[in-house]
Parts: structure tokens; C-alpha cells; sequence
């Protein structure tokens, strides 16, 4: 398989894709709901995304697709060559801030995270990783995570989590959020992933992520010793919404063995 080449092409029309979301910034979206009322897609995540389809189905007609539109393949499995496409995450912040919103983009082999790249457009910055080969910022090489206590920790995690709710016990995460040196959350999956691949923040939790929420972002992160996994500590399956433990060593254990042992996730 010549990876080389898909990565060269999966750039190519991740930065065209890139273009023209920019060029939709002045014009009248249509926006809906999807599962409730905060759940917002719009008419350019769904061209978008019809657009990462065309491309690959024209120029890889073998592999599969799995998008958050609805547009690609129905998989119960990653058998073969899988391209996992959000084609805006943070769609709520791209409607109201026209910022804080990435493309993600991941290709997995057999289950394996191949390739990732995560595009933030309006900054156009594109984070990118090749399994084995390091991990960039557009042209610059990141360094690996390094180990960090909670008490010198930046956080990401949705305040929904720290207060009452119909999904879990609020309790379980309020010590690490009083423990850990600030909390902050930032409404995309993809950007609070490469946030942890650049240090910028520490680590990022959450209870309910979809695979193309965070297939690009841990292609990204373990090729900089970071790890993910959800908040059982188990390992993601990419086909199935999960919850979500990601950052570097030490940090993690601590996490997963200090705060999260006793929550049903």
C-alpha cells in the first residue's frame, strides 16, 4: 500500500476542503438539528463531507468510508482501508463563531490509525501524523508528551460533566476538576486532541465521543506517547460512540487509577 500517496492526496483536498469552507463565511447557512436541539449541522458539513467522498471513491474505489453525515459506508467493523471523516467538528462554533471548528481526517487499516490530520481552517494550521513517522504542525516537528502531575495540569472537560446530569454521577469528576491546575473546554473534539498533542492543554476528557470525533486526533497523539483510551481504560474500537481519556504519560494512569476507578463510564 502506498501510504505516501494517500497522505499526499488526503492534504490535498483536506486544505481544498479548507478553501472552501472559508469562502461560505459570508454567505447564508442552512442550519438544522440532528438528535436535539444543540446537535446543529449545516449544509456545509454535509457538501463537505459529499466532497471527501467524491474524492476518495474516485481515486480509491476499494476503500471505505465512515463519515459523521451519513453519506459514506454503514460498518460494523474496520476491515480493511477506512477513512474517517468529520467534516466540520464543532459545528456549533462554526455557526456562531466562525472559529473553534476543525476538519478531521483519519485512515485506518485494519483498525490500525494510519494517518491522521486535523485542519484548523480559519487559522490554517494542519496537524499531521504518519504511523511511525512523528508528528507535525504544517511543517514543524512535534516533540513527545512529557509527564505532568494533576496539580500542574490544564484540563479540557465540558462543564456538563462537574454539574447535575442524566448521564453520570456529577461528583465523580469534581475532585479532578478541584485538583487539577484550571479546566478549560473548547467545544471540538479534534482541536482539544491536538491541543494535547501540542501541549497546550494536558488532557482531555469526555463521556460521549463518536469514532470520527477522535480517529484523526489519536492517530496524532500516540504517535507522541500519548495514549487514549476511554474512561474504563480500554481501547477505543473506532466504530462505536465511546467516552474519552486522552493525554500523556503518567498523567493518564493517574487520571484513570485516582479518579475515574469508581465511575460507571
Amino acid at each position: 500500500m502506498n501510504w505516501e500517496s494517500i497522505d499526499e492526496y488526503a492534504k490535498k483536498w483536506i486544505k481544498e476542503a479548507g478553501t472552501m469552507i472559508r469562502s461560505s463565511f459570508d454567505k447564508t447557512l442552512n442550519i438544522q438539528t440532528k438528535s436535539d436541539p444543540n446537535d446543529l449541522v449545516t449544509n456545509i458539513d454535509q457538501e463537505t463531507e459529499q466532497f471527501f467522498i467524491e474524492k476518495i471513491r474516485n481515486t480509491f474505489p476499494g476503500h471505505q468510508i465512515l463519515g459523521e453525515e451519513g453519506f459514506g459506508d454503514k460498518l460494523t467493523s474496520h476491515e480493511g482501508i477506512v477513512w474517517i471523516i468529520d467534516p466540520i467538528d464543532g459545528t456549533m462554533n462554526f455557526v456562531h463563531q466562525q472559529r473553534n471548528f476543525a476538519i478531521s481526517l483519519g485512515v485506518y487499516e485494519q483498525g490500525i490509525g494510519m494517518i491522521g490530520l486535523i485542519y484548523d481552517v480559519v487559522h490554517d494550521e494542519l496537524y499531521h501524523a504518519k504511523r511511525g513517522q512523528g508528528a507535525f504542525l504544517n511543517e514543524k516537528k512535534l516533540v513527545n508528551l512529557k509527564e505532568k502531575s494533576v496539580n500542574e495540569a490544564i484540563i479540557a472537560l465540558n462543564a456538563t460533566w462537574v454539574m447535575e446530569n442524566h448521564r453520570i454521577d456529577h461528583n465523580l469528576l469534581i475532585p479532578l476538576a478541584r485538583d487539577a491546575r484550571g479546566t478549560r473546554s473548547y467545544g471540538s473534539a479534534a482541536l482539544e486532541l491536538v491541543f494535547v498533542a501540542t501541549g497546550r492543554i494536558d488532557a482531555y476528557i469526555s463521556l460521549r465521543l463518536a469514532p470520527w470525533d477522535v480517529a484523526a486526533g489519536a492517530v496524532i497523539v500516540e504517535e507522541l506517547g500519548g495514549i487514549i483510551t476511554n474512561l474504563r481504560g480500554e481501547k477505543l474500537d473506532f466504530v462505536n460512540q465511546d467516552s474519552l481519556l486522552a493525554s500523556g504519560p503518567g498523567l493518564h494512569s493517574t487520571i484513570l487509577h485516582d479518579y475515574l476507578k469508581d465511575g460507571k463510564w
